[in-house]
């Protein structure tokens, strides 16, 4: 292992979804679409029985640690032993497997703090499901925050999505539309920016990084006449930004921000909500689209999409999200270990 980077650690998510035919499919093409060394935590005769369900040919090899993975990755895949309570069946989740399916994220953590796996990539989960069994957080990344936080304040996340054309970050995210205008703060609006600023140079090697921050009204209010947020909030938030010496560039109308010549403006745009972020990326690049945890003191990237039941164990799932979150882990793991190596 000397010189060579840890291998990434991989949840199975939730197991009646499509993790687990991804995850055979991301090591099936492993030298055509330069996949790095990971091992899953996952049940290795749930795998070896999907495989051979599809008719894959995958070797399946359990391993004892995610350092271990380097070694057997070019002939078979590392499973790290993770068991589930209940049988799994494809398509049909059981929030009786819910505890594993978090317990497995717990682990994965653990190596990473732990120095013997190199970023966290998570497999798809579903939240409803999550809940059933008694989970008490909204998603994944606030899991995610919780586990980092170790006993102290916990860090507070940022997630942007990825693309290799653009890369975006909402200020708000899960909340429904008529409840954006009061979620915004200058607080929050900073937040954005500032981690978005630190990772794009410290996880995405961007020397100086340029940001282009959203309206929230059409034409970013016209100058007040179709909305006062981006006189009154947005802009003196940004101000503050540049006296910083960020290089901010915003309120700017969301309905030009995304073409061709104005993504060659910027490294990533910061946006006021959900959809506004979500749809120029997905539209220009639904399948390598790919969630990125800011903020958080490992490095995590999941696929964009979710567990898709209604064609688990089927064999369509299409797992180019994953293999982007697999080499977007790798790539911002080793960019962040060159940076702080810089600054020590």
């Amino acid at each position: 292992m000397t010189g060579r980077p840890a291998p990434l650690i991989l949840t199975p998510g939730d197991p009646a979804g499509i993790g687990g035919e991804l995850t055979l499919a991301a090591w099936l093409a492993r030298r055509g679409a330069d996949v790095p060394p990971f091992a899953v935590l996952d049940d290795p005769q749930r795998l070896a029985r999907l495989a051979s369900d599809l008719g894959w040919t995958v070797p399946v090899a359990r391993v004892e640690s995610p350092a271990d993975a380097g070694a057997v990755f070019a002939t078979a895949l590392p499973v790290l032993p993770h068991g589930f309570p209940r049988p799994v069946t494809p398509g049909q989740p059981d929030p009786a497997n819910g505890h594993a399916v978090v317990e497995a994220i717990d682990r994965a953590v653990h190596f990473v703090q732990a120095g013997q796996a190199g970023a966290v990539v998570t497999n798809p989960i579903a939240k409803t499901v999550l809940r059933a069994g008694g989970f008490a957080h909204p998603g994944h990344t606030e899991y995610l925050a919780h586990l980092a936080a170790a006993g102290g304040t916990p860090p507070e996340p940022v997630m942007m999505l990825a693309a290799p054309e653009l890369r975006v970050v909402p200020v708000t995210v899960h909340i429904a539309l008529k409840d954006v205008p009061g979620a915004l703060t200058p607080e929050a609006i900073q937040h954005a920016v500032r981690t978005t600023a630190r990772a794009l140079a410290r996880d995405f090697g961007v020397a100086r990084p340029r940001i282009a921050v959203a309206g929230l009204n059409p034409h970013a209010g016209e100058d007040g006449t179709m909305g006062r947020e981006e006189i009154e909030l947005i802009g003196p938030a940004l101000d503050t930004l540049r006296a910083e010496g960020l290089d901010v560039r915003g309120p700017l109308s969301a309905d030009t921000l995304f073409h061709a010549a104005a993504r060659e403006g910027y490294d990533a745009a910061v946006c006021m909500y959900h959809d506004q972020a979500l749809i120029p990326l997905k539209t220009l690049d639904f399948a390598r689209g790919v969630n990125v945890t800011l903020a958080l003191p490992f490095v995590r990237t999941s696929p964009d999409h979710g567990t898709a039941f209604a064609i688990a164990g089927t064999g369509t799932a299409d797992p180019t999200s994953l293999l982007e979150a697999l080499r977007t882990a790798r790539t911002m793991a080793a960019n962040r270990a060159a940076a702080d190596q810089h600054v020590s």
